[in-house]
């Protein structure tokens, strides 16, 4: 099949010169295949005829193994698709909702245990697309989230002749004279790359991440069946509706194409330094340039105590309660401060080194996934972080705003009830006092507040969306050292501290910043003070004089909402009226069909009947109230 190179496909890495089968560049597209799946339309029908315009266009002339991959994704993706719409439409519009409720969990948790058979089988980019979605709870059962988060990130290691010659045709040298010792066993083997220990010429201990041959092609097939399978995907108003899927997948994909280049791996490893260079207690192993290209990175060998190795932590006399909280104080600085994360915390990226009289030091290694924050963002989130820490609901609902976390037409009103409802019962308690937390103060949490759960008004952007993986893992890895790990106890200094920079010099003790940047991020944030209110001051002679223009031409409205709790007393009176009604219609319409047939005219007794029949499936389709 004939190659060719491409600079800034959809589907390839930016700004970057990769291969790509000529195949794609013809249907590279990324909207919506034309037929697919419509509101009104069938599942089955739409996406036979995408897999049909596939076969034909995209896959026709691939490698028979590649091909074989893509349709095995596709059809995984159709099952699944196609058993959610027979019973989240087709059942519960027959007035069988509470057979579709009751059998749920366990169909989601099949399909997802099918995936992760996918994802294991074929590894490449699936395993990571599974890690992806373990981390969307907020768009996922909690049945699948759980099932996707088994997946580990282990495969089979390729054959150490395989490794050796792409590592002598990046570095262009035999293996021997670039390295005076390479450990033909990996130290790790991921579903990207794999880890060996080696020994430069120097001396000095290194380990080599190099990736696998033909990872390039594999990533390109698999982005194209997802693509596909967003297309179906982005049909479900359930999902679309809470996750901008173009978004997210345009997200993973840089991420994903990032991972696979080790020269960006090594930026990302010197800013890091960079970042905690006056910082003693993190360490960041150093990059050798001279031995790292796009497929091979050269690392100091920094592989000490596993952060999980709980046992070997306590044998060297190191507390697990300070581990924790100086991963936890390390990520607030990375992510409310700089504003670049490792956004990949898993225990075999994490290290305790020991040092002299007890101390030690926190190791990072892995840095091909890292998260990147505008500085809308960060603002937001310092917002978040001081709404949570000082239990300022206002602030908290304008970080949720400035953030875009709210759907369109949230009840503010509503959501600030149950946050204050959360925080009164379980401000303050530890990770395992709210895993423990009553079943029944949960239960009345879920009565009090059915309508807000059931709507579901929150949404995670796709510029955060790394950003909530990564707190995923690190409160399993901080709970994990730490079983009693406050998160609000680590949190409110740290919140404190971002409010004292906001008003001014005398930042207390527990003031994030240090020194020169410190001050400097004084500076920055009064400046930025300073502009806002020139822009809202600047912008009030403009906003009164629309109000009262609005006012003049008898423009203006005056909204006023009933509370919750009548609206759902209103619907179930309109809902009861309508049955009532229903029922009438179909007794009369049952009456006048069997008239008919006793007075031989079945045509006409057919038709009535089968009037009757459609409105009594109208009748018992489920209604929301």
């Amino acid at each position: 099949m004939p190659f060719q190179d491409a600079r800034n496909t959809i589907d390839g890495p930016p700004n970057a010169l990769v291969t790509v089968p000529a195949v794609f560049r013809a249907t590279a597209d990324p909207g919506p295949y034309p037929g697919c799946l419509s509101h009104q339309g069938g599942l089955a029908s739409a996406c036979l005829e995408v897999m049909r315009a596939s076969s034909r266009s995209t896959v026709r002339r691939l490698p028979l193994p590649l091909r074989a991959r893509y349709w095995r994704v596709l059809r995984l993706f159709f099952g699944i698709l196609s058993s959610t719409l027979f019973w989240e439409t087709g059942i519960r519009r027959i007035g069988l909702a509470s057979l579709a409720r009751r059998t749920a969990p366990d169909r989601y948790r099949r399909s997802a245990q099918r995936f992760r058979t996918l994802a294991s089988d074929l590894g490449g980019m699936w395993i990571k697309v599974g890690q992806f979605l373990s981390a969307r709870v907020d768009v996922l059962p909690d049945t699948v989230t759980s099932e996707l988060a088994r997946l580990q990130d282990e495969v089979n290691p390729e054959a150490f002749e395989t490794m050796q010659r792409m590592v002598e045709a990046e570095l262009t040298m035999p293996l021997g004279s670039a390295y005076a010792w390479f450990d033909p066993v990996p130290l790790a083997s991921a579903s990207l790359g794999q880890v060996h220990r080696a020994r430069l010429p120097g001396g000095d201990s290194v380990v080599v991440k190099v990736q696998r041959p033909q990872i390039d092609d594999l990533i390109e097939v698999d982005l194209r069946a997802l693509k596909t399978a967003v297309v179906w995907l982005k049909r479900f108003r359930a999902i679309s509706r809470r996750a901008d899927l173009d978004s997210l997948l345009a997200e993973f994909s840089r991420t994903l194409w990032d991972e696979v280049d080790y020269l960006k791996e090594a930026e990302n490893a010197h800013r890091f330094a960079e970042i905690f260079a006056e910082d003693e207690s993190v360490r960041i192993p150093q990059v050798y340039v001279s031995h790292t290209t796009r497929r091979v990175l050269t690392l100091e060998d920094v592989y000490y105590i596993k952060i999980t190795d709980y046992q070997a932590i306590e044998a060297v006399g190191i507390d697990r309660a300070e581990v924790a909280k100086r991963v936890f104080r390390t990520y607030l600085e990375q992510i409310f401060v700089e504003g670049f994360f490792h956004a990949d915390p898993h225990p075999g990226n994490l290290f305790v080194q020991p040092l002299r009289d007890g101390e030690w030091r926190l190791t990072f290694v892995d840095f091909g996934m890292v998260g990147r924050l505008t500085a809308e963002a960060k603002a937001g989130l310092r917002e978040l972080a001081i709404g949570i820490g000082t239990r300022d609901l206002d602030r908290l609902n304008r970080a949720f705003q400035q953030l875009g976390m709210l759907l369109p037409g949230a009840d503010l009103a509503r959501i600030r009830q149950a946050e204050e409802v959360l925080f009164d019962r379980m401000w303050g308690m530890s990770v395992r006092d709210l895993v423990r937390a009553h079943p029944q103060q949960m239960r009345q949490f879920t009565r009090e507040f059915r309508d807000l759960i059931y709507e579901m008004p929150f949404q995670v952007p796709s510029d955060l969306l790394f950003l909530g993986r990564c707190l995923g893992i690190l409160s399993g890895l901080c709970t994990g050292l730490h079983p009693d790990f406050n998160l609000f106890e680590g949190l409110a200094p740290f919140a404190r501290g971002l409010l004292e920079e906001e008003r001014g010099p005398g930042s207390p003790p527990g003031c994030p910043l240090r020194g020169a940047r410190r001050d400097e991020a004084r500076w920055e944030a009064a400046l930025d003070w300073l502009m806002e209110q020139a822009g809202l001051l600047g912008g009030f002679p403009r906003r009164i004089d629309a109000t009262l223009r609005r006012i003049e031409r008898g423009e203006l409205e005056v909204r006023a909402s009933a509370s919750k709790d009548l609206e759902v007393q209103l619907r179930s009176l309109t809902l009861a009226v309508e049955r009532l009604v229903g029922a009438i219609l179909f007794g009369v319409l049952v009456v006048v069909a069997t008239l008919l047939f006793v007075a031989n005219q079945p045509l006409f007794g057919g038709v009535t009947l089968g009037a009757a029949l459609v409105l009594l499936l109208v009748w018992l389709r489920p209604r929301r109230i």
